[in-house]
């Protein structure tokens, strides 16, 4: 039996499968690198500079306007989920229990009606009033060159998580995680912390079996039972087979 006849044996088998998703899940429907954006140049800063707790308290009104450009928020209707979150959805239809955890901001998840999920980094598609909590949606940022709140008037902060906040669901995604048969890492280095971890106590503390789909090779490649180097579009038409057949 070659290794993608045993990873689809895998999943028809398994009643909880959990995706921990990464970049290359949401590069497929177009979405851009966006630590390459010109507005940074224009700034001489760099990524982390900006998309910094300490530089929206200390420029909001800069802030805003640096942040709107490096995510292209206007254009995020333009985006809509893939085929691997199609995918996902079949498992669901089929009454698996599914679980996602995701490192991405873009909200293609939800788009495609994915849930639980656990977004680690938050959302770019929302922003909130950090004084009375009042949340607003995406139409409402891109109304406004720098969004302030409809009560207080203070300027709103997005609910992507900056450097310097704490990451979110962390636990609630990690025990989720350790009810998995099947655990996927689906388009991701796993280079960012803590939530690189994950997979690592998936695979301490269950009898899980771990798959990795990824363009190129992790530091983290010998951990997971089957290791799969390609995009996802492939994976799910080579590997996991048609969605008709899920």
């Amino acid at each position: 039996m070659t290794d993608i006849e045993k990873v689809q044996k895998l999943i028809k088998q398994a009643d909880t499968i959990t995706f921990f998703t990464g970049a290359g899940m949401s590069t497929e429907s177009g979405l851009p690198d966006f630590r390459s954006s010109n507005g940074l140049y224009k700034q001489n800063m760099n990524f982390t500079d900006i998309v910094s707790l300490d530089f929206y308290e200390k420029d909001p009104v800069l802030f805003w306007t640096l942040f709107k450009d490096i995510f292209r928020i206007r254009m995020l209707h333009n985006y809509v989920p893939n085929k691997g979150y199609h995918y996902i959805s079949k498992l669901q239809e089929k009454e698996k229990n599914i679980r996602v955890i995701t490192q991405n901001i873009d909200g293609l998840h939800y788009d495609s009606g994915h849930e639980p999920v656990y977004e680690i980094h938050g959302t770019i598609k929302k922003a909130h009033c950090r004084s009375c909590y009042r949340e607003y949606d995406l139409k409402y940022l891109n109304e406004h060159d720098c969004p302030r709140c409809k009560e207080c008037g203070e300027i709103l902060k997005p609910n992507v998580v900056l450097f310097g906040d704490p990451i979110q669901q962390f636990e609630e995604a990690v025990r989720d995680a350790l009810q998995s048969d099947l655990f996927f890492v689906l388009g991701s280095s796993l280079e960012v912390g803590p939530v690189n971890q994950i997979p690592l106590i998936v695979k301490e503390h269950t009898d899980a079996k771990l798959i990795i789909i990824n363009r190129e090779a992790t530091r983290f490649d010998s951990l997971f039972d089957y290791v799969f180097h390609m995009n996802i579009s492939d994976a799910f038409q080579h590997i996991l087979g048609p969605l008709h057949n899920v």
